[in-house]
């Protein structure tokens, strides 16, 4: 995997990575990696094309979902950053704008 820091991270440790590297905290510790290969990026952003198709514009599928690549997604006190995360529409609690319905 990426480097890890020796104390408890924080979310401005996160922001203190170079922009050319994938950052989280998991179970108190920084670690990063290098962005995805153009190998790994263009099976991602696939992927999110077909979920998104079917679960998000209701092509070929049931719809209702937001599909999003790489969110930033915290959960307690971790950071995760992975390629592709799903929402119910229903259950997502956005504030501000909503994003816009295919």
């Amino acid at each position: 995997m990426g480097t890890t820091a020796d104390r408890v991270a924080s979310y401005e440790d996160l922001l203190q990575v170079p922009g050319k590297l994938v950052a989280e905290i998991l179970g108190g510790r920084l670690v990063t990696h290098p962005r995805p290969a153009p190998k790994h990026a263009l099976a991602a952003s696939r992927l999110g094309m077909d979920l998104g198709g079917a679960f998000d514009r209701r092509r070929g599928g049931p719809g209702g979902w937001w599909i999003l690549d790489e969110p930033e997604l915290h959960l307690g006190p971790d950071v995760l950053v992975p390629d592709l995360a799903g929402w119910r529409r229903d259950r997502m609690p956005w504030s501000g704008v909503r994003p816009k319905r295919g």
